[in-house]
């Protein structure tokens, strides 16, 4: 592994200086800039940072080497096209029985990786070939935490009291390609969301200033939507992410219903795919996480013969989805981003999947 000293990236905030590192939501309401990442398990990494600065613009072009990336053929998933489309049977099942109105099913692809890789240098190919509004870098190996992402999700934003989340549900290449049930979808999340930030909010403030909001995005569009509200006195960073944590678009409606259901069916963690992922300055009181959707991380456990690049893609799971369906979906969502990360997206412009 190449000695990279730890940063992260979000926007044009650069931030450098490890201060420290603790698991503790409240040091989010200390003072500060904070990196922030929350597994979709739970786990959760606060980096403090000396120094913040402004650099306008994408991050920098890497330098040649700096980035190389899995073969196309080299990339495998944790559940295949028929493991997961029986998933999607089974949680429709499940839907059948009355247990879930809707569930978030994932897979995870991973691929081994030279030694030096370095996330930093993905995150400035992925602000080329795939550029996202919450695209950023946590640069922090002595941790276990690197993660490029390339997020179109947020999902807390905070400024002093006032907080806001932005599901996503429904995706298709075009326009035309968006079903009933993606907008159906669509609301059955916000109403989740709702429920989540008014376990935190002040009586009455909570409200859906857009809803299936029309979005572009590389290669596909999006439905979004927002959800708004004012904490309640008391409640800070601890309270917010207690009641929100993990992000319904990602989990399914009720929460805890397809939570369990995630669990049975997936057979990989998510780890930082489907978390949040972000920035906090406790000194201003506001910060801002992405959904840790389009997201790789690298994994490079001890036991393993290699390091490990991880990517992980995913469908929401209704009664009206077709199995065939929602695994071409997961391909959509991976295509382009699997390209860039091997070095494949010029040949790839047609927007083939290359998921296997």
């Amino acid at each position: 592994m190449l000695d990279l000293p730890p940063l992260a990236r979000f926007g044009d905030r650069l931030a450098t200086g490890l201060l420290d590192v603790t698991s503790d939501p409240a040091a989010l309401d200390s003072e500060g800039f904070w990196a922030v990442c929350a597994d979709f398990e739970g786990r959760l990494t606060c980096a403090r940072f000396a120094d913040v600065r402004k650099e306008p613009g994408p991050a920098p072009a890497p330098a040649p080497g700096a980035w190389r990336g899995p073969a196309v053929g080299d990339w495998t998933s944790s559940l295949d096209r028929a493991a997961y489309t029986t998933a999607v049977r089974r949680i429709r099942a499940h839907i059948a029985a009355g247990e879930v109105y809707q569930a978030n099913l994932c897979r995870v692809l991973t691929a081994p990786i030279g030694p030096g890789a370095d996330v930093d240098a993905l995150t400035a190919l992925l602000a080329r070939g795939n550029p996202a509004p919450y695209a950023g870098t946590i640069r922090l190996p002595e941790h276990g935490v690197e993660i490029a992402t390339a997020s179109p999700e947020l999902f807390l934003r905070r400024d002093g009291r006032t907080v806001e989340s932005g599901p996503i549900k429904g995706t298709g290449r075009t326009e035309a390609d968006l079903l009933e049930k993606d907008y159906a979808e669509n609301v059955m999340i916000v109403d989740l969301v709702r429920n989540d930030l008014g376990r935190v909010c002040a009586t009455g403030t909570v409200s859906v200033p857009d809803l299936c909001v029309l979005e572009k995005h590389p290669g596909l569009v999006h439905l979004v939507s927002t959800v708004s509200g004012e904490l309640r006195a008391g409640a800070g960073w601890p309270e917010l992410l207690d009641a929100a944590f993990p992000p319904g678009s990602v989990t399914g409606a009720p929460k805890a219903s397809a939570l369990r259901i995630i669990e049975a069916l997936e057979t990989a963690p998510r780890g930082p795919y489907c978390g949040g992922i972000g920035w906090v300055d406790a000194d201003r009181g506001t910060g801002e996480l992405a959904v840790g959707i389009r997201t790789f991380w690298i994994d490079r456990a001890a036991d393993a013969p290699a390091a490990r690049l991880r990517f992980g893609t995913g469908a929401g799971i209704t009664w009206g989805s077709d199995p065939e369906g929602e695994w071409r979906e997961t391909e959509l969502k991976a295509s382009r981003l699997l390209a860039v990360a091997s070095g494949a997206y010029e040949a790839n412009v047609s927007g083939e999947a290359l998921a296997t």
